[in-house]
């Protein structure tokens, strides 16, 4: 491995830049940007193992403040149609379903592929912002905790390269 990489990645392991890091690759990968966090959470784990509750809130507050935005540029967008469309509904049966569960719907923002457009979608239908960040934030703490505790049950010397 060139030494610049090397330097690279002990840098962003230090537990200064390593929480830092978490959190803007969580907070990024909640968007509707195609990333995930989870490797970065594993990979600062791995290098820094008494830092797993920190981690879990800096991975939790990023992914939930990614979500939070995916709201607003839901609703935003909402608005947007609204005043193109002069306030006809939307009729969807998925809109509809999501309607019935409300912001507990916002539970799921951690499913892959689909909890993130969720989140954006729960501000298209214009939910309560404070009880989606609730919810979007239990469930993805939940996700944390479960697939970093698999992740280092599964690889205690580390991932295979």
């Amino acid at each position: 491995m060139p030494d610049w990489i090397h330097s690279l990645m002990q840098a962003l392991a230090m537990p200064e830049l390593g929480l830092s890091t978490v959190f803007v690759v969580s907070f990024l990968s909640a968007t509707l940007l195609p990333l995930g966090s989870e490797a970065v959470v594993f990979g600062l784990l791995k290098l820094n193992p008494d830092l797993f509750w920190p981690t879990m809130a800096v991975a939790t507050a990023g992914n939930t403040l990614g979500g939070a935005v995916s709201w607003l540029m839901g609703y935003g967008a909402h608005t947007a149609v609204d005043k193109v469309r002069h306030g006809q509904p939307t009729n969807v049966r998925a809109l509809q379903w999501l309607e019935r569960f409300g912001p507990k719907a916002c539970l799921l923002s951690w499913l892959p592929g689909v909890g993130d457009p969720l989140c954006a979608v729960a501000g298209w239908l214009k939910f309560p912002f404070w009880p989606c960040v609730l919810y979007m934030a239990i469930g993805k703490f939940a996700r944390y905790i479960t697939m970093t505790s698999a992740l280092l049950w599964m690889f205690p010397g580390g991932l295979p390269i």
